[in-house]
């Protein structure tokens, strides 16, 4: 053999501890901050969606809420002007009427539910008219985007 002597790790020997720490250092203070690099690009681009994502979301959910008080809404007042049409030999048919109305919309708060019937004569061929309003209010994470008030009319002849 010559005089040059063979390195530890090329024939598995074992690297002294400073040695090590030298070459991890070496690499660590050689070390650039790369501007191009696209690390982290993905967390800071759902970070930016997420919010926007959320706000969309409990927009739908609040929209499906006012849909179903709107079906909710026009169903008690089909339901109410039914109870009218059959119910003119009653003693009081516009109590009979309102009372149908508030029974059909249970999922309906009771003291911002209005309900008004009124009838062109007790006669069979006669109009009722059920009209119903119910507040609203969207409200997206915290901040109201839109109120006003639901409002659903149903007219049926009297039999």
């Amino acid at each position: 053999m010559s005089g040059k002597t063979a390195s530890p790790t090329k024939f598995g020997g074992a690297v002294s501890p400073t040695k090590s720490l030298e070459n991890t250092m070496t690499k660590m203070t050689n070390r650039r901050i790369d501007i191009r690099s696209d690390r982290g690009q993905s967390m800071v681009e759902f970070a930016l969606v997420v919010p926007i994502l959320l706000m969309v979301v409990f927009a739908i959910i609040q929209f499906g809420m006012l849909y179903n008080n709107y079906i909710t809404l026009t169903d008690a007042t089909r339901v109410g002007a039914r109870k009218g049409a059959v119910s003119r030999t009653a003693v009081n048919p516009i109590a009979l009427t309102v009372a149908a109305t508030r029974a059909a919309a249970p999922d309906l708060k009771p003291a911002d539910f209005g309900v008004v019937a009124t009838a062109t004569a007790w006669a069979p061929g006669a109009d009722i008219t059920v009209e119903a309003t119910y507040p609203y209010d969207i409200n997206i994470l915290g901040v109201v985007v839109a109120s006003g008030t639901l409002r659903s009319k149903t007219v049926e002849r009297v039999e």
